[in-house]
């Protein structure tokens, strides 16, 4: 599937302002970034770094002023999301050293607040893949997704007591629940092709079988429609952007996610 995103942020700035974005996509396993478009609006320098989990990310200092961010790509994502049942358990001594920080618990996912729980939820499945498929079905049946209800996240614990939250909530709850149960699991943040209303996903990943594999308590059913922005413990680590100083909120923000034909066939 081809699929163009774009996203549109403005800012009504006051004093200079430093911002950390995180807004430019990286091909990976699931898709390929064929061709892309990243603009400023005044045209400011810019530098770029890799963070400690492999997202791309871009320092500035907006001047004050209207100042807007604008970026675009044409990505190639996989005709099917992988899934594996049945893929099992690592064991905490073969785990890749860069995934042994997805089991701790963080400022939003806190895993060790959920051991019973989460044996509860998981009785009788297989360890591993199938532990997660539960896990993932039981807070679509559980913890009602409300879109637009939240403008700050809030933790697993915080999610659990409300029984509500947006998808980066529900996805700190499944995140906390199988890291407490020694599964390694992270946030994901990106785009989703025909989600409604139209904004930016978020969803989470577990490592089993030797590698990740998505799971989304939102949706039914996996389909070839996610593109990955960037990968974190929780949401403190996969925030679009950062801003330092006196506070300042998009005053338009417009993000879209279009179906393309084959654009280079």
């Amino acid at each position: 599937m081809w699929l163009r995103t774009s996203c549109e942020m403005s800012f009504d700035i006051s004093v200079p302002t430093p911002f950390i974005l995180m807004l430019r996509l990286r091909s990976g396993r699931q898709q390929w970034v064929a061709s892309e478009e990243y603009m400023l609006r005044p045209i400011i320098p810019v530098m770029e770094f890799t963070d400690g989990y492999g997202n791309l990310c871009q320092r500035l200092v907006a001047p004050p002023g209207h100042f807007t961010v604008y970026t675009s790509a044409e990505v190639m994502t996989a005709d099917h999301m992988d899934q594996s049942p049945g893929a099992p358990f690592v064991d905490i001594e073969y785990l890749p050293d860069e995934v042994l920080c997805y089991l701790l618990p963080s400022r939003f996912c806190e895993s060790d607040r959920f051991g019973q729980m989460a044996t509860a939820i998981v009785a009788g499945k297989a360890l591993g893949y199938d532990q997660v498929k539960a896990i993932e079905a039981w807070l679509r049946d559980t913890i009602r997704f409300e879109p637009g209800n939240s403008e700050v996240p809030i933790s697993a614990v915080e999610v659990n007591a409300r029984q509500s939250g947006v998808c980066r909530d529900l996805s700190h709850l499944g995140i906390a629940l199988c890291r407490s149960l020694s599964i390694p699991a992270r946030l994901v943040v990106g785009y989703m092709y025909g989600l409604e209303p139209m904004d930016l996903h978020a969803w989470f990943e577990a490592y089993v079988g030797g590698r990740w594999y998505t799971f989304d308590a939102t949706q039914y059913e996996l389909r070839s429609a996610y593109v990955v922005i960037g990968y974190g413990r929780d949401a403190a680590d996969v925030a679009i952007y950062n801003q330092f100083g006196p506070p300042v909120s998009p005053i338009n923000k417009d993000i879209r996610v279009q179906l393309l034909e084959k654009p280079y066939s």
